[in-house]
């Protein structure tokens, strides 16, 4: 009776077993179905080439070769048959990461970035590219690598390479540079609020700047008239002489430039409504407006050229250039020691520090 008691036991516990792996079959088998649909959406919404990397590939082969057959059903990421290829390597103990890639092979850093400089620093073209390395003794390259080396770097081809920039003409010319512009200011007259307009000169170089008048009305009469006076001041340093940049506004006369071209002076106009090519003048302006102009209500024409004239003396003696060193263009030792005082101007706006 006992053994009989016992072998019921027996029974139902494996047949509860039994059930048990049932369920959890049936319920892996539902994950496996979920996780091939999902897969499939994912790999349709990514596309059809993806390149596992050695280490993804170690991964694969280490869960996927267990199941022998019946990864055929379920592998998506590569063919059934790519997989049997690195399975193979694996078997013979051949490290994954020494299979080679089908196609060309990649030009070495080196050369690429010879190629990239050859074209930066002249203005050839392909053909004369690939002769200079043939010269250098490199001789796998074609035409068609060095021109997608040039489009990987952002490098048009000669034609337009050869353009010369804007940029390059500023460097090229830079310590024999002038630029001229106009700003504008409010004043209060008798009459009520009027627009002034003050012309002024400055070196590229040296960042010097030269006023040359205000007015309400800047006719090219006005304008080359004060040329004329300004002329002499410009002409008489040895490193002004050179070029001028001025934009196309009509105050600017054909007359405007012949005097400058008589004092040796060549004129360079800039393209329409760019004023980043007279950056510099344009940079000035900001600079006088920001730190003394921008301050005060002025009245009358007589308080606006004491303001002009009291910041272009400042800006052109004591004002540090973070573009000079950080050090005033017209430099002096100053003192390492003594007690520090204060100069100001124009009830303080502008403030001078010096040891005495």
């Amino acid at each position: 009776m006992q053994k009989c008691w016992e072998f019921e036991q027996k029974n139902i516990f494996s047949e509860l077993l039994s059930l048990i792996g049932r369920m959890t079959q049936e319920n892996l088998t539902c994950q496996i179905e979920y996780l091939k649909v999902e897969n499939e959406i994912l790999r349709k919404r990514v596309g059809r080439n993806i390149r596992p990397t050695p280490l993804e590939r170690r991964r694969l082969l280490k869960f996927g070769i267990p199941l022998g057959k019946d990864l055929r059903n379920i592998i998506s990421i590569v063919r059934y048959e790519t997989f049997l290829l690195w399975a193979r390597g694996y078997k013979r103990n051949k490290d994954l990461e020494r299979i080679k890639k089908r196609g060309r092979p990649k030009t070495l850093k080196e050369t690429r970035e010879l190629v990239v400089r050859l074209a930066r620093e002249n203005a050839w073209g392909y053909v004369r590219i690939l002769g200079e390395l043939k010269k250098l003794g490199i001789k796998r390259l074609s035409k068609t690598s060095i021109k997608n080396i040039l489009k990987e770097n952002n490098l048009d081809p000669c034609p337009e390479r050869s353009k010369d920039s804007w940029d390059s003409f500023i460097k090229r010319h830079f310590k024999t540079l002038w630029a001229c512009d106009f700003f504008t200011k409010q004043v209060l007259t008798p009459l009520g609020p009027r627009i002034f307009f003050i012309l002024f000169f400055i070196n590229i170089k040296t960042r010097k700047v030269y006023v040359a008048g205000a007015t309400r009305y800047p006719n090219q009469e006005w304008v080359n008239k004060q040329t004329e006076n300004i002329l002499p001041l410009l002409s008489s340093d040895k490193k002004g002489k050179g070029l001028l940049i001025r934009d196309r506004d009509t105050k600017f006369s054909r007359e405007f430039d012949e005097l400058f071209k008589d004092s040796g002076f060549s004129v360079q106009k800039t393209a329409f409504m760019s004023p980043n090519m007279n950056a510099y003048a344009e940079s000035w302006i900001g600079t006088i407006k920001r730190e003394c102009l921008n301050h005060f209500v002025v009245f009358g024409e007589r308080h606006l050229r004491h303001l002009i004239g009291e910041y272009v003396s400042h800006y052109n003696t004591t004002r540090p250039h973070s573009s000079m060193d950080n050090m005033p263009l017209e430099y002096r030792s100053y003192k390492t020691t003594g007690q520090i005082k204060c100069q100001s101007r124009l009830g303080g706006i502008i403030k001078h520090y010096y040891r005495e």
